[in-house]
């Protein structure tokens, strides 16, 4: 996804100046949808978003065969099924009520994920009449939420909600920071096992760089955008 958006971003560029678009910060740059650079674009991103479930079906494999493994049972036996999988920071084409009538749009979420209220077709049938679950992920050591979507959240944001807690520092404030080796050892004190590609990397990934899931969550309750439905605490990590 990076390595696409570099070298969009110069694409877009000559495709602004040839469209005579302006945009205050090259990092918004873009192309109209229905142009060579605008669709090949979005093939771009749908390829990339196809590698992204393929290679999180690989992931959840090999859980599954660690735990066969270890229990000496089957997956099944130990309902170990997935519960949802979904694109994050992704545009999309669906159809929303603009005014009295449908209308397609192209919804781009950045820091967001789609959170459908029920009925909607594109929600999986065990999940259409109470709406789409929506995985909310904090930090590797406050844990995750799952949560629903609502109705509400089709009349005002188009179906979307937050897709995680949010950093509150960057990875190069939290590496100044935060020592990898010692956060890995105060998690494990609390029982959150993890194993990182490297200690800067696991340094990058702290509690402290991202804001309170609990409130995040609880906000986004409030305006009535998606729903409680539970929160997971973390026992074990694989960064990198």
């Amino acid at each position: 996804g990076h390595q696409i958006g570099t070298d969009y971003l110069k694409i877009f560029d000559k495709a602004m100046q040839k469209y005579n678009i302006k945009v205050p910060d090259r990092e918004l740059s873009c192309a109209p949808f229905h142009t060579k650079e605008g669709q090949d674009y979005y093939g771009a991103m749908d390829c990339a978003a196809n590698m992204a479930f393929a290679n999180r079906q690989v992931i959840l494999h090999r859980i599954r065969e660690c735990f066969s493994q270890i229990f000496h049972q089957t997956p099944e036996a130990l309902g170990m099924h997935l519960v949802y999988d979904v694109a994050h920071n992704i545009a999309k084409l669906e159809k929303h009520k603009i005014g009295n009538k449908m209308k397609e749009l192209i919804v781009h979420r950045k820091g967001a994920t789609r959170c459908f209220g029920p009925g909607r077709e594109e929600v999986a049938p065990l999940y259409r009449d109470i709406g789409q679950p929506v995985i909310v992920g904090g930090s590797m050591e406050t844990g995750s939420y799952l949560c629903m979507g609502t109705e509400k959240a089709m009349e005002e944001t188009f179906g979307t909600t937050m897709h995680g807690s949010g950093r509150t520092m960057s990875r190069a404030q939290a590496k100044r920071e935060v020592r990898g080796e010692q956060l890995q050892k105060d998690m494990e004190r609390r029982g959150i096992y993890v194993h990182s590609a490297s200690m800067s990397g696991l340094a990058e990934e702290a509690g402290i760089a991202y804001k309170d899931i609990s409130e995040v969550v609880h906000t986004m309750e409030l305006a009535g955008v998606s729903r409680k439905v539970a929160a997971l605490r973390p026992i074990g990590n694989i960064k990198g």
